[in-house]
């Protein structure tokens, strides 16, 4: 599957604002925020890629699934069940 960005791009620093007492447990129990965010983002960007090519594509998977069911699979002949 291809990766929706590039893994080994350099890091960048960037600032943000999140509630202090999620941040002071957070650090209390020695989590990496910046592994934490960028997990979080990742799954993210992948959910909204995905939903944005299902949205694009929507016309294309619509006729391929008729022709399906007009005409069949290739693979019909093939399949044990």
């Amino acid at each position: 599957m291809p990766q929706i960005y590039d893994e080994t791009a350099p890091k960048k620093s960037a600032n943000l604002s999140i509630n202090s007492d999620l941040l002071t447990k957070a650090r209390s129990l020695k989590i990496n925020l910046s592994a934490t965010l960028e997990h979080a983002l990742a799954l993210q960007v992948k959910q909204a890629a995905r939903k944005t090519w299902l949205r694009e594509n929507k016309k294309a998977l619509k006729a391929l699934n008729e022709l399906a069911d007009k005409n069949g699979l290739f693979s019909d002949s093939y399949r044990n069940f």
